[in-house]
């Protein structure tokens, strides 16, 4: 963005909290760049002195525009990644064991935001917020269906059993891309099960949310408060409206979808987590890793690289070269 492009710009560069003040100090310096010119006309005898009064000011004035492209710039960087997301985790087939491998991933994630110093809020039983630097562009290849292969300790056959899990990781964004109706939203509060004291047990703080058009159903139950509850149901129910219209945008570009690992796809297997092999394998970038008592304790850190790697040069127009694995 040029100084002329600030200037162009400059009512609605204004309206922006994250760069006003600097764009009034723009503005205060192009005030006084004019006011000095204008001396240095009046008065011939004042040019070279003005010279260098004009100098410091345009000098001032690069200074801030710098800032103020570089504040839109990772203003930008956080509309398309935000620091805050939220994660979705959905039992999929094999019963009582995907349960459980439900609650494993869902321990996974948070011990791996614990690690990176990112905040861990919990809406609902397989239902979490995160908030922290690059939480969504760390994870947002989590997304799709996790496997696990491995003999439940109720097996005594000793069989190797597969069970299923999804994930959904949802970015909360400041401008939505959907406009939600109020009049398209059922609201019904309940109260909320489990441990929290009286105040859980017997006043009517959970809420649930039923988006009408679409049948996406959202579920808070944490807060205290029927209000706090009903905040963050909607933060979700609009994340979740975001992530189906892109969905259907990408749906419509599939070369789009082709420069991405992922397609964010709920349905899309991406990874099994083989126990008796001790073998994590993701099958996007057939790569595999061999830590998984480290993997399930929330050391994701090489898999999330290995990913944005890909992803970079899938980017540069490479191909993704790995290991075949007979998963």
């Amino acid at each position: 963005m040029t100084h002329s492009d600030i200037r162009e710009k400059i009512t609605e560069l204004k309206e922006n909290p994250r760069v006003a003040f600097l764009v009034q100090e723009f503005e205060r310096l192009d005030t006084q760049m004019k006011e000095t010119s204008d001396l240095a006309e009046s008065d011939p005898s004042l040019q070279e002195l003005v010279r260098s009064d004009l100098d410091a000011i345009e000098h001032q004035q690069t200074l801030v525009a710098e800032q103020i492209r570089e504040n839109l710039k990772a203003e930008q960087h956080e509309e398309e990644f935000p620091n805050h997301v939220v994660v979705e985790v959905r039992a999929g087939a094999g019963g009582d064991e995907a349960n459980l491998f439900a609650q494993e991933l869902v321990e996974m994630y948070t011990r791996y935001a614990e690690m990176v110093g990112w905040s861990v809020t919990k809406n609902d039983d397989l239902v979490f917020e995160l908030r922290g630097k690059d939480a969504y562009k760390q994870l947002r290849f989590e997304t799709g269906v996790h496997r696990v292969q491995r003999v439940p300790a109720t097996e005594k056959m000793g069989r190797i059993h597969t069970s299923t899990a999804s994930v959904a990781i949802l970015p909360i964004r400041k401008v939505s891309k959907v406009e939600i109706n109020p009049a398209d939203i059922e609201v019904e509060f309940s109260r909320a099960g489990g441990k929290g004291g009286q105040n859980v047990n017997k006043v009517e703080t959970a809420v649930r949310l039923t988006h009408k058009p679409t049948g996406i159903v959202v579920r808070c139950t944490e807060e205290r408060s029927q209000h706090k509850n009903r905040e963050k149901a909607l933060a979700i129910l609009q994340a979740k409206l975001d992530e189906l219209h892109e969905g259907q945008v990408h749906s419509a570009s599939s070369s789009e979808r082709k420069e991405q690992i992922g397609t964010g796809d709920r349905s899309e297997k991406i990874r099994t987590y083989n126990f008796p092999q001790n073998r994590i394998t993701d099958h996007r970038i057939k790569q595999s890793w061999h830590a998984m008592e480290s993997v399930m304790a929330g050391y994701i850190a090489p898999i999330l690289t290995a990913l944005e790697e890909a992803q970079e040069a899938l980017a540069r127009g490479e191909k993704i070269i790995g290991e075949e694995t007979d998963e």
